[in-house]
């Protein structure tokens, strides 16, 4: 029985992560990426602590609107610094940090309820 979630055509499912990279929407990318439901775009983005809203501007002009971004921290939880945090959130964007397999399985949640979410995502070995 298959119980995979059923996704709209041309959306940005997150199908495996792991072994220093991510397959989505069957394409291979091995380096950080940020996905939106409609497009996967590579991301600058590594340590949290080194996150910047210029590094995330794609996110403030998407069209329609992200609400949500995830970011996929590697490993482990890493604190979003509160600067990082107010700029976001002067662009409508509540931003929520995790480790990368716990942004990749959330987004695909959200994403599977057609949520305005994003994920910027760093990969893990």
């Amino acid at each position: 029985m298959d119980i995979s979630p059923p996704v709209l055509k041309n959306r940005q499912l997150i199908q495996a992560y792991g072994d220093n990279g991510f397959r989505i929407a069957d394409r291979r990318y091995d380096h950080p990426v940020i996905v939106m439901p409609d497009r996967t775009i590579p991301w600058t983005g590594g340590e949290i602590a080194a996150v910047t809203p210029d590094s995330l501007a794609p996110l403030r002009d998407a069209e329609p609107a992200v609400e949500l971004l995830l970011i996929g921290c590697g490993r482990s939880i890493a604190h979003v610094p509160d600067d990082l945090r107010r700029a976001l959130r002067d662009w409508g964007i509540v931003i929520d940090a995790m480790d990368t397999g716990a942004a990749c399985r959330t987004y695909n949640v959200l994403l599977t309820e057609e949520r305005r979410v994003a994920a910027a995502l760093v990969p893990i070995a």
